[in-house]
């Protein structure tokens, strides 16, 4: 077993073959689809800051949070979350991935916890990704609809001619599968911003797996010995979070303007892009970015390593510290 040690005491690493699969699983998908309902208002946000120009529809993450409450209702918050939350199966296929990258890692004699973050994290990306970009481009689509700025948001999400009064959830979604495939026609219309996506999420994912067990090292060492490893582990997730999404913030932008404006090639959107925002690419819409990565990422370590000890194996029970 894998794990840190510290004066004495170890922080073990609870691996693949210590855990009963269809438990994991099965609370994996819960916790996933839970987590989503706390942090999609983010996610809107987010992209509606990414995609506007220059700052005319909102002028940061509360401003947005007070305009899309105030015009459009609570509901607003949620555009596109149904569609989005299909994207829980992409989760079982990321971290099934994952697990077993790594498992397989360490049966090669490859025990540096940091290494096999970075190779299973962004292996597990990559099987996510393939499996997401089609909910990711239809919310995204939905979530700036309807939002009474749809001019200043982008030039070219005007070209989708839909009138989307009477339809909610999966009917509205349906309205947009339609039309999104009256434009681009095909599975393009649906793996639009796919390279980007690629680009975004397995350097984010890779780098995340990579610095949370460096800043759970760093952090356990200098912990009293009585401190909860849970916490240690959330603080390390929230700052893998916030380090990755300042790193990352420029990709992110890409794959949102790509997938949201229908720029056909990614260093045409990187010219484009750089462009109309230069240095503010670094910027836009890293707050919320923030804010939803250092949330996100304690709650994603939270519900990960308590479902990790939750199905863990009796026989490996006793050496698991809470």
């Amino acid at each position: 077993m894998d794990g840190i040690e510290s004066n004495g005491v170890r922080m073990l690493t609870i691996e693949w073959e210590m855990m009963d699969k269809s438990r994991f699983f099965g609370l994996s998908a819960i916790n996933s689809l839970g987590l989503r309902v706390v942090l999609y208002p983010l996610t809107v946000i987010k992209t509606r800051l990414q995609v506007q120009r220059h700052g005319v529809v909102y002028k940061g993450t509360f401003d947005a949070f007070r305009n899309i409450i105030k015009n459009e209702g609570f509901s607003g918050l949620y555009k596109g979350f149904w569609i989005n939350s299909v994207q829980v199966v992409s989760g079982i296929g990321y971290i099934l991935t994952y697990e077993k990258i790594r498992d397989i890692l360490s049966k090669n004699n490859i025990h540096d916890n940091r290494l096999k973050g970075l190779i299973a994290g962004g292996c597990g990306s990559l099987v996510s990704q393939t499996i997401i970009c089609p909910f990711d481009v239809i919310s995204q689509h939905l979530m700036l609809l309807g939002s009474g700025h749809k001019s200043q948001m982008s030039s070219n999400v005007s070209k989708l001619n839909l009138d989307l009064k009477g339809y909610k959830g999966f009917g509205a979604a349906k309205q947009v599968i339609k039309e999104l495939y009256r434009i681009d026609g095909g599975l393009k219309a649906y793996y639009r911003g796919y390279l980007s996506s690629v680009l975004t999420y397995v350097p984010s994912s890779a780098l995340w797996w990579m610095f949370y067990p460096m800043y759970s090292g760093y952090l356990f060492s200098l912990s009293p010995e009585d401190t909860s490893q849970m916490l240690i582990q959330c603080v390390s997730g929230s700052i893998s979070g916030i380090t990755v999404a300042v790193i990352t913030n420029p990709l992110d932008v890409l794959r949102a303007n790509i997938q949201v404006r229908r720029i056909g090639s990614f260093i045409f959107a990187v010219k484009q892009i750089w462009a109309e925002e230069q240095f503010n690419i670094f910027r836009k819409g890293l707050s919320a970015r923030i804010t939803q990565s250092c949330i996100s990422s304690a709650f994603i370590v939270a519900g990960y390593e308590t479902l990790k000890r939750l199905s863990i194996n009796e026989e490996h029970r006793h050496s698991i510290k809470w």
